[in-house]
């Protein structure tokens, strides 16, 4: 069942294969998906911009690739292969955005026609439903198509309603981001203790900041010197300029939990400043994914890593509750239409805002 305004083909940015700017196709006349059983069509109101965007546009996450996102982030890596995606090879075109938030227009067999209509945030990372294997993880925009759209279709179970005052924009900017941070969170058992966070301007590490601060945390953020006042408006206690020394500025064996969305050349210091005790947990490397580690520090330490992708179900609902009950809010730098997704590309990279920015697609 569906909306009858529905029309034939919408307007969408096609990735044609790993590269450059040039790889994004901005068209008009893109067949509009429909709901197959058990999934629900959403009219795209927003779609966030995402380092995975732009890492899976470049093919950072070919194993031959050792270099940051920034080196290749405009004209993309030559020597990234059939590897060059979140979870392998890709398919192309595909529909890239892992961020959703928009309307139910459309059903498939088996989801209530009741739910045409209802406000949705979809689940940008969800168990992959191909495969019966444990933390098998599926990403909108990598695994299958996503939101720099008009139209979406996702498995019902993972079109979640929202109830709040916060316009598409607002929640466009959530759902990547803001479960990547809460994920990270969840995986290390953060409680009221003293974290540390990498990158905390961006878009993951500014929601990272607010949730951490939600479950009683003490924040220490790592930021540029000029994006201190804006980071410290998100709640952190203090900011250590990114280019100081991070072990004189913090401290050695200072901090309980270390939330590193950068790694790189800084590896080093950041397990410096953990305690005998402390957990590392990462979902980024946008400084470089290959780092230095001495083996001994791990065990003498006593250090626990966790690597975070997969999220369970419930981090994605608790963060819709967070929502409704008002216990964060939205970090919105700027918007563009979707047809203007190479300039937005362009302004994350050059790394000069605060939060998200979101990309608009047409009416």
């Amino acid at each position: 069942m569906s909306d009858l305004s529905i029309p034939e083909t919408m307007a969408a940015v096609l990735l044609t294969g790993h590269g450059g700017y040039d790889k994004l196709d901005y068209r008009t006349d893109v067949q509009t998906p429909s709901p197959g059983p058990g999934e629900v069509l959403i009219r795209v109101g927003a779609a966030g911009v995402n380092n995975t965007d732009i890492n899976t546009r470049i093919g950072w996450y070919a194993k031959t690739v050792t270099e940051g996102t920034d080196a290749g982030g405009g004209a993309g890596f030559g020597a990234a292969g059939e590897d060059g995606g979140w979870s392998g090879s890709l398919s192309f075109p595909r529909i890239q955005g892992a961020d959703c938030a928009g309307r139910i227009v459309a059903v498939g067999d088996g989801v209530d026609p009741a739910r045409i209509g209802a406000r949705v945030l979809a689940r940008a990372m969800h168990r992959d439903r191909t495969t019966d294997r444990p933390m098998a993880c599926a990403t909108m925009g990598s695994e299958h198509d996503g939101a720099f759209a008009q139209y979406v279709v996702v498995h019902g179970e993972d079109a979640l309603q929202v109830d709040c005052d916060w316009t598409d924009v607002e929640l466009a900017s959530l759902p990547c981001a803001s479960s990547t941070a809460e994920g990270m969170l969840d995986r290390a058992g953060v409680g009221a203790e003293r974290v540390l966070i990498t990158g905390a301007s961006g878009g993951v590490g500014s929601a990272a900041i607010q949730l951490a601060k939600r479950r009683g945390a003490e924040v220490i953020a790592v930021a540029g010197a000029a994006k201190v006042e804006a980071v410290v408006a998100l709640g952190a206690d203090r900011v250590v300029d990114r280019a100081a020394d991070l072990v004189t500025a913090v401290g050695a064996e200072a901090v309980d939990v270390v939330l590193d969305l950068v790694a790189g050349p800084g590896f080093d210091d950041l397990l410096a400043v953990l305690r005998v005790g402390g957990r590392y947990v990462t979902s980024g490397a946008i400084a470089g994914p290959i780092v230095e580690l001495d083996v001994r520090t791990l065990y003498l330490k006593d250090l626990t890593f966790h690597g975070s992708t997969f999220q369970p179900d419930h981090v994605f609902e608790h963060l819709v509750r967070y929502v409704e009950a008002g216990e964060i809010r939205p970090v919105v730098a700027g918007t563009y239409p979707l047809s203007e997704i190479v300039a937005a590309q362009e302004a994350f990279l050059a790394k000069d805002h605060v939060g998200k920015l979101v990309l608009v697609p047409p009416s």
